[in-house]
């Protein structure tokens, strides 16, 4: 911990709480911790939240991440800023999985505004990889405190959850919780009743359900405290479905978040090959320069060149499903990628395809036999320069020569995005294209009010 002194608070100044890395691949979660201390600070401190909780995913390449690699920020304002931070920090000592390799970090700040210094550190943070020792310096630079757990690897994602103001895109997702005693139990979910509710909530809550593989995508499968989530546009629309899904668990409680999940937030920098460095997201635009080749297992594998003349390799993995357009591309087609950095044991570094954005693809043309005049079938060459004869009535064309004709090449311009099966946190499906949105203060705290946002043991979801 930082050991800056702080001065106590009063009911202007807003408290930014952010936290991460509580969980691990064993179980926990750190949206149900947000859960559990929102609840808290509702009931025993009396606050008012300014925005929903904010769940934050950060950069899906980290290579030292739990699952979901995502961050929470809590925005209030109320009295006892002292008393609240010591409650916050006893639950995430107490309640962090840290047996288990869970280790977090939590940062409060007391301010009316974020510093730009701040913002881009958590810009940064959702495409490149952060130290620890740079968050130190933030956090200190910008008089946030901060208490590190185990090796702290958390401050990085706690520092970075508070810097987003997700002023841009965003959206909600409502997430349910269960009980202690079923954590570990098998969900009970009815397939048909979230198709029936994915069908009747499209285009305003999305990747619920994947029709091709007719498999239920709101629930994890782990022994963690969830039991499922709805995304999607706006709150109402995703508790909704979440209200008429007709589960029979008796579940401990929900909360709403607002969140950059869904708006490829990983995706917004274009980078050089030359500069793209281990474990980073972005995106570049390149010409193809190698056919695609299929490797074991069904994936693709092909290279590309930036407009610097720098080339890396570009691998599609089968389960995205883009495999069958990639295979596809032909040497001299031009597209953009939205790429993860794989870094091999052999020093070389692959850009997994996170989408393809075909902008141009090279003509491709075949010869054919012209036709018979008389009957319409295709002719035979009678040799080199000696013209074509009709196999069927003999009729002989002189002076003519093959037909060019322009191949169809199975693709067209645009955007191919993965199955949904195999979405990250942060991919943007197809139905959130045209639906991005800005950050309206007055209408978030209109929802806060209008709504309820988190209902803890209150034995239903009404």
């Amino acid at each position: 911990m930082n050991n800056q002194n702080y001065k106590e608070d009063d009911e202007e100044n807003i408290l930014h709480i952010g936290f991460d890395d509580t969980d691990s691949t064993n179980g926990r979660c750190t949206t149900h911790l947000a859960y559990t201390i929102a609840d808290i600070l509702i009931k025993k401190f009396k606050v008012n939240f300014i925005d929903f909780p904010l769940l934050i995913r950060l950069n899906p390449n980290i290579p030292i991440k739990t699952r979901g690699n995502g961050a929470v920020c809590l925005r209030i304002k109320g009295k006892d800023y002292e008393k609240i931070k010591e409650e916050i920090i006893y639950f995430i000592e107490n309640y962090s999985d840290l047996e288990n390799g869970a280790n977090p970090g939590v940062v409060f700040l007391i301010k009316n505004y974020i510093t730009n210094d701040l913002i881009s550190f958590s810009n940064n943070a959702m495409d490149t990889v952060l130290s620890k020792q740079l968050a130190e310096k933030i956090a200190n630079k910008n008089d946030i405190q901060y208490h590190l757990f185990g090796k702290g690897y958390g401050l990085v994602g706690a520092l970075s959850a508070i810097g987003c103001r997700l002023s841009g895109d965003h959206t909600y997702e409502t997430i349910t919780y269960r009980k202690k005693e079923n954590i570990g139990t098998i969900r009970k979910i009815e397939k048909n009743q979230v198709k029936k509710l994915d069908d009747e909530s499209f285009p305003y809550t999305y990747n619920n359900f994947d029709h091709k593989k007719n498999r239920i995508l709101i629930a994890p499968h782990g022994p963690d405290p969830v039991f499922c989530g709805v995304r999607g546009e706006d709150p109402i629309c995703t508790y909704s479905f979440i209200k008429n899904l007709q589960i029979i668990e008796d579940l401990d409680g929900y909360m709403i978040f607002r969140s950059n999940q869904g708006t490829n937030l990983h995706l917004n920098n274009e980078r050089k090959l030359s500069n793209i460095l281990p474990f980073t997201s972005g995106y570049i635009n390149c010409q193809v320069i190698t056919k695609p080749i299929i490797i074991n297992g069904g994936h693709i594998i092909f290279y590309v060149r930036d407009n610097f003349n720098d080339i890396l390799p570009v691998a599609v993995y089968k389960p995205t499903g883009l495999t069958k357009f990639a295979a596809l591309l032909e040497i001299e087609d031009r597209i953009e990628i939205g790429y993860g950095v794989h870094f091999k044991t052999d020093n070389l570094k692959t850009l997994n395809l996170e989408y393809l954005l075909i902008k141009e693809l090279k003509e491709s043309f075949y010869f054919k036999n012209p036709l018979c005049d008389k009957c319409g079938k295709n002719t035979k060459s009678e040799g080199k320069n000696k013209g074509f004869q009709c196999p069927l009535c003999k009729t002989k064309k002189r002076n003519e020569s093959k037909i060019k004709i322009k191949r169809d090449r199975g693709l067209k311009l645009g955007l191919y995005i993965p199955d949904p099966i195999a979405h990250r946190h942060l991919t943007k499906p197809f139905s959130r294209y045209g639906k991005e949105k800005e950050f309206d203060e007055k209408k978030i705290l209109r929802l806060l009010k209008e709504i309820k946002w988190i209902s803890k043991n209150s034995g239903g979801l009404i």
